[in-house]
């Protein structure tokens, strides 16, 4: 098999990777194609295993790109989410590697270490060997597996529940999208959970509320404002928004406003909703 192709054959494999390490798809393109340039500079003949040498290096690389991101995160105005990856429909993913790109998810990440967050991807989400990923992060296996247990406790007290399944998800989501287009208030309370959150990002120059909004009743007359503002001119268009249900909101064809809602157990728990511009390029 040529270079090429080898690369080729892991290419979405790796922006996936890269993606989550990072929380920004131009990162992760960028990431990729310097991981391409290695690969194209490297000798593949001595290359026993091209899948665990790209997701070494690649690793490598974001780590680099997540170490060099934290001070203007540390700096960011307001709630910090992803950059919006919008993903159509299609063959399920193993529920590891779907829940770990959802938005909330990823803002979970967001309160590990980069390197906490490196090994919890590698580790837990792609299956990655300890030995592998200690070549990553130049730490011993041992103390991979202990940053391993560590990450995995604290994403587990941030998120103890667990997503639904993507035609239940579709379906309340669905549903409470039309309560809140007819204005249906109690409809809209009947399928938010008691302890729902709405989290924007908005950034330092666009509009969008600095601290998360906690609480059904909130959430609520949130939702309800915000539907209230729709003029004729905003197009409304509902699709898949980093695997989960969402809705992207255009105006003129450009996208200024992009939500996801998560769903567990047959109500929505969270709600998220980007509008800083520099986040919503993959939207067109």
């Amino acid at each position: 098999m040529s270079a090429v192709a080898t690369f080729e054959g892991e290419r979405d494999r790796l922006v996936g990777l890269a993606y989550r390490i990072t929380g920004s798809q131009a990162d992760a393109d960028d990431v990729v194609q310097e991981a391409w340039l290695r690969w194209d500079r490297s000798d593949q003949a001595a290359v026993e295993r091209p899948g665990a040498w790209l997701t070494t290096v690649t690793s490598r690389i974001a780590l680099d790109r997540l170490r060099a991101a934290q001070r203007t995160r540390e700096a960011y105005v307001g709630p910090w989410l992803p950059e919006i990856a919008v993903t159509d429909e299609g063959p399920a993913e193993r529920a590891e590697l779907a829940e770990s790109l959802t938005v909330g998810f990823l803002a979970v990440l967001e309160r590990l270490g980069p390197v906490e967050r490196v090994v919890f991807l590698l580790a837990d989400v792609f299956a990655v060997p300890f030995d592998e990923i200690a070549g990553v992060v130049e730490r011993s296996p041992e103390a991979c597996r202990q940053v391993a247990s560590r990450a995995r406790r604290r994403v587990r007290e941030e998120r103890p529940r667990f997503r639904a399944t993507d035609e239940e998800a579709w379906r309340v989501a669905a549903a409470f999208l039309e309560a809140v287009q007819a204005g249906n208030i109690d409809g809209v309370l009947g399928l938010l959970a008691p302890d729902a959150v709405a989290i924007s990002d908005g950034g330092a120059h666009h509009h969008a509320a600095r601290r998360p909004v906690r609480g059904a009743d909130r959430v609520a007359r949130l939702v309800m404002n915000l539907s209230a503002r729709i003029t004729p001119d905003i197009e409304v268009e509902v699709r898949s928004v980093n695997g989960q249900p969402g809705v992207v909101y255009r105006r003129r064809g450009r996208a200024f406003m992009a939500s996801a809602v998560e769903v567990v157990d047959g109500v929505v728990v969270g709600i998220y909703s980007v509008v800083n511009p520099d986040k919503l390029a993959a939207l067109g």
